[in-house]
C-alpha cells in the first residue's frame, strides 16, 4: 500500500476508537513485530505467540478509547500483550503447578548474553518449564516485583523467587552448553 496515509499517534488513537479500519491496520503494522517479540517470550511456540498477539490486538482495539496517555502508546499496548499472555497462563496454571525450589545456584553475573542471537535466547526461554518461563519474563523482562507476581498469579512470594532462581539456573546451564558447543565444536 504505497499510497497509504501516515497518521499521527493522536489520529491513530481517535481513528481506532471509531473503528476506522485504515487506522487499525496502520497501528497493527506499526507495532506487530515488537509485540510479537513480547508474545514469543511468554509462549511455548510461535503459534501460541501468534494467538496471544491476535487476542491482544483485539483487546487493544476494544479498549483504545480508554487509553489515557499516562504512558506511551507502545507501553500501553505492551502491557495489554503481557496481560493477555498472563490470562492465558492463568487458565492453564492448574496444569503446571509451581513448587518452591530450595537449592538453586544463581546465574553468574559475569556471563555475557550479547553473543547469543535473539532467536536462540527466545528458544532458551521458551524451553523453560512453564512456571519458570512465566516468572522469568515477568521479573527479568517486564520488571514486576516478586510481590506483584505473587499477587497476579495467586502464588507465594517465595514461590516466585524460587521459580525465578530455577529459571536462571536452567538458563545458565543452557548457556554453558552453548558455550561449550561453540568452544569445542560439538554439533549435538
Amino acid at each position: 500500500m504505497s499510497n497509504q496515509r501516515k497518521y499521527t499517534e493522536q489520529e491513530l488513537i481517535e481513528g481506532c476508537s471509531k473503528g476506522n479500519r485504515s487506522c487499525q491496520y496502520f497501528l497493527y503494522e506499526q507495532f506487530n513485530k515488537r509485540m510479537m517479540a513480547v508474545c514469543l517470550r511468554y509462549a511455548k511456540s510461535t503459534q501460541q505467540a501468534e494467538d496471544i498477539l491476535q487476542e491482544g490486538f483485539v483487546k487493544v482495539f476494544e479498549h483504545i478509547k480508554d487509553f489515557r496517555k499516562e504512558s506511551q502508546l507502545e507501553t500501553w499496548i505492551t502491557r495489554i500483550m503481557v496481560n493477555t499472555a498472563l490470562n492465558m497462563h492463568r487458565k492453564k496454571l492448574y496444569l503446571f503447578p509451581m513448587v518452591d525450589v530450595d537449592d538453586t545456584v544463581l546465574l553468574n553475573p559475569d556471563e555475557n548474553l550479547d553473543a547469543l542471537a535473539f532467536e536462540q535466547l527466545i528458544e532458551m526461554i521458551q524451553s523453560l518449564p512453564h512456571g519458570c518461563q512465566l516468572i522469568f519474563n515477568m521479573y527479568a523482562v517486564e520488571g514486576y516485583t516478586h510481590q506483584e507476581i505473587a499477587g497476579l498469579l495467586g502464588i507465594s512470594e517465595g514461590t516466585s523467587k524460587s521459580q525465578y532462581a530455577r529459571a536462571k539456573e536452567l538458563l545458565r546451564k543452557q548457556l554453558q552448553q552453548e558455550a561449550n558447543r561453540l568452544k569445542y565444536g560439538d554439533t549435538q
